[in-house]
């Protein structure tokens, strides 16, 4: 899938995300949500989206927010004005596989449903894995390919349509998983269709 592609396939999705694709995953939103407000601190939300998250981040959080589609942002700013969502400091419009911040910068990143929709995904990870802190932790909420049964051929059958559907339906989970700082700490299905993912960054030696 290249950038381009995924440009074209959210601005068609934009208007209408809300109501059919974040409605699906509003389960994993609100798990990773719950998990990241237990924590506290500083948030980069990778593919932030519409910002269908963000309205359910503590007042004492502090979230930055990015994503690649335009249009995609201007709805999630609209939500930020229309809630006055204090927690939220910043939304911008970024490239994931190059993010404009200074390493060991956050304390969570997020990666909610988006990296089966990006470009390079391993260079997704380690940018991801790049900005967060020591002792900081990943969350990821995703769906993963099968690796048997009908549902697998199904996934396997529209893979060649990842530019047109907007996401790889073949997505495996090591794919999130080869960063070395990156330490897989927790991992629980969410039904019918997602997997909710801790990493933690390990200290420097």
């Amino acid at each position: 899938m290249d950038i381009k592609a995924v440009q074209a396939s959210y601005s068609r999705w934009a208007p209408i995300y809300d109501g059919t694709f974040g409605a699906l995953t509003n389960g994993g939103r609100k798990k990773a949500v719950g998990y990241i407000n237990s924590r506290g601190g500083s948030v980069l939300e990778v593919g932030v989206g519409t910002g269908l998250s963000l309205q359910h981040y503590e007042p004492g959080m502090r979230v930055t927010g990015i994503d690649f589609s335009h249009e995609m942002l201007e709805k999630a700013r609209e939500k930020v004005e229309k809630q006055n969502l204090t927690q939220v400091h910043e939304l911008r419009q970024m490239d994931a596989r190059s993010l404009d911040f200074p390493d060991d910068h956050f304390d969570t990143v997020a990666a909610m449903h988006v990296l089966s929709v990006v470009p390079e995904p391993e260079k997704v990870m380690a940018e991801i894995a790049r900005v967060c802190k020591p002792g900081g932790k990943v969350v990821i909420t995703n769906h993963f390919a099968r690796s048997e049964g009908a549902l697998a051929a199904i996934e396997k059958a529209f893979a060649p349509l990842a530019n047109v559907i907007g996401w790889h339906s073949d997505f495996r989970i090591e794919t999130v998983l080869g960063e070395s700082c990156l330490q897989l700490e927790s991992r629980e299905t969410i039904p019918p269709f997602m997997t909710f993912l801790v990493l933690g960054k390990r200290q420097p030696n």
